[in-house]
């Protein structure tokens, strides 16, 4: 017999809404250099724990959006969530097995890649200068990836999303 239970999808699109909101968000001039990849985060938290329902087509729309919301290149944020979303499906059995501090250190490296070719990508374009600043994202979003993970969890338990 089929299973008839709500599989509350509109919480992932809701959440990656709000992660859209979160990355266009004013800072202050001193923590811009730093901002966390909040699209990334949210993406690799439902990636990894709903794959059947988000993938890289999900990765590739919440790109694109991206792309539109900041005003950047057509279909350069999407390339990099696509990119990260096939890395996080790729490793996802092993990632889901690892303890916390080894999931950011993989986290670390996946979206330390992710901003490696958005660096290439905008130097291409010729719209910023490379400098070592570029892995300070990746950084910041490693170390807070325990606590979305943590917050993110309790809202798919709590709303059982599947």
């Amino acid at each position: 017999m089929i299973s008839t239970a709500p599989s509350n999808v509109w919480v992932v699109w809701l959440s990656l809404g709000l992660a859209l909101l979160l990355s266009v968000t004013s800072m202050p001039a001193f923590m811009e250099v730093g901002r966390p990849l909040w699209l990334a985060l949210f993406l690799a938290y439902w990636v990894l724990n709903v794959p059947h329902r988000v993938g890289m087509a999900t990765a590739w729309c919440v790109g694109l959006l991206a792309d539109v919301l900041n005003g950047s290149l057509l279909g350069q944020n999407a390339l990099i969530l696509t990119l990260i979303s096939f890395l996080v499906l790729t490793l996802h059995q092993r990632l889901r097995m690892f303890p916390m501090w080894q999931q950011c250190v993989v986290l670390l490296v996946i979206f330390g890649l992710a901003q490696l070719v958005q660096l290439w990508l905008n130097a291409l374009t010729g719209n910023r200068p490379p400098t070592l600043l570029f892995i300070l994202p990746a950084l910041v979003s490693a170390l807070l990836w325990p606590w979305v993970c943590a917050l993110l969890r309790a809202v798919h338990l709590r709303l059982r999303v599947n």
